[in-house]
């Protein structure tokens, strides 16, 4: 029963990265029909986040408050990561809707020039570059409608963004003259030193319990129930899910698709940011560290249905689950009595790499029996 229970938690701890890795590209991917590659270095872009809020957190002012970086690193990363992705919406993928190997190809140059800029970039830079750009989009939407409307707008937009790049520049340079550790990020990976109240385990039912675990699973319960929320609840979810089903009667009543398709994909990008935080946590930080959940996280949304979250999380943790049973060779040793043939392949799989190939081939061969996934998608969307 111990072994079950470590299995079953060790299984869910894995798919709780999967799946709020893979939230926001089933937003993206399953509501909006576009194939972004570039998902997984936005996930890049918010693990470094996290990286330089630690390193910020690290300075005298600042380290008394040390242990709760992480907190705003989550916001941080968020809206690191929603920024690229609307700027990304903006100025490429718009002119592609409807072209899915266009827009596949051009999100793929994308991801290749996020790889490239912070190998080459350093961080302080791109810091300050990211605060220059997050500041020039919000304060034209602080600003009251009554103040920007008149026949001044042009030049306050252009006063936004000027003091936007001035606070960038003097954000980047205070960071490289504060922060010797902040310098150019090459292809060796960097590390995020988790908070102390999130070091050590819970000891329960003979199990240890990782801290670090426990919080991501929380961190994934908080994103699936605010998505969930959102979609459900809000103007905007109930906005975004009628543009879904048919985008040009929504046009019709007066929605702005235009609007829609700017927040979609920012919360898509930005959940794939606090995902970032995550894998931060788990491990070292690398310009390629988004390319290994990329493919997972297509596999996630195909499995449980496109656009459908309860799928999603079913089909997250159902891949956790298998992984550490086969990974880990547990399924051989809560199965003595495996026939023969069955027991040799399951050992030949007994890693964690292999597992995840013969998990990756059982979910092939499955779709090729259900290809909508577990949750098909219903609607005009699906008749159209």
């Amino acid at each position: 029963m111990q072994l079950i229970l470590e299995s079953l938690f060790n299984g869910v701890a894995i798919g709780s990265v999967l799946l709020i890795a893979a939230l926001g590209l089933a937003i993206v991917f399953g509501l909006m029909g576009v194939i972004n590659l570039a998902h997984g270095e936005l996930m890049m872009l918010g693990a470094y986040s996290t990286y330089i809020t630690q390193l910020i957190f690290k300075l005298p002012i600042l380290m008394p408050f040390y242990n709760a970086y992480v907190i705003v690193a989550i916001a941080v990363a968020f809206l690191v990561s929603g920024v690229v992705g609307i700027l990304l919406e903006r100025s490429v993928i718009r002119r592609l809707y409807g072209n899915p190997l266009e827009t596949l190809l051009a999100t793929w140059g994308v991801s290749l020039i996020l790889q490239q800029f912070v190998r080459s970039v350093p961080l302080a830079y791109g810091a300050g570059l990211i605060i220059a750009l997050l500041l020039g989009l919000l304060l034209p939407i602080v600003l009251s409608k009554e103040f920007i409307s008149n026949r001044y707008d042009r030049f306050i937009k252009l006063g936004s963004w000027s003091i936007a790049t001035l606070i960038g520049v003097l954000t980047a340079s205070g960071l490289s003259s504060s922060i010797s550790k902040i310098g150019r990020a090459s292809a060796r990976n960097v590390d995020v030193t988790a908070p102390s109240w999130m070091r050590g385990g819970i000891d329960l039912w003979g199990i240890t319990f990782p801290v670090t675990r426990l919080v991501i699973i929380v961190i994934t319960l908080i994103s699936v129930l605010s998505v969930t929320w959102f979609l459900n609840r809000s103007v905007w979810g109930i906005r975004i899910r009628a543009v879904t089903q048919n985008r040009s009667m929504s046009d019709c009543l007066g929605i702005s698709t235009e609007t829609v398709d700017i927040l979609t994909f920012g919360i898509g990008s930005g959940l794939a940011g606090v995902a970032g935080v995550a894998v931060s946590l788990l491990g070292s930080v690398g310009p390629n560290v988004g390319g290994s959940y990329i493919v997972g996280c297509f596999m996630v949304v195909v499995l449980g249905g496109v656009g459908n979250l309860i799928g999603t999380v079913i089909a997250s943790f159902s891949i956790g689950i298998l992984t550490d049973l086969i990974g880990a060779g547990r399924l051989l040793t809560i199965w003595p009595d495996m026939p023969g043939p069955l027991a040799s392949t399951v050992d030949f799989f007994a890693t964690t790499s292999m597992a995840r190939v013969l998990i990756f081939a059982l979910i092939v061969i499955f779709l090729q029996f259900r290809p909508a996934g577990l949750f098909p998608q219903k609607g005009r969307m699906v008749e159209a």
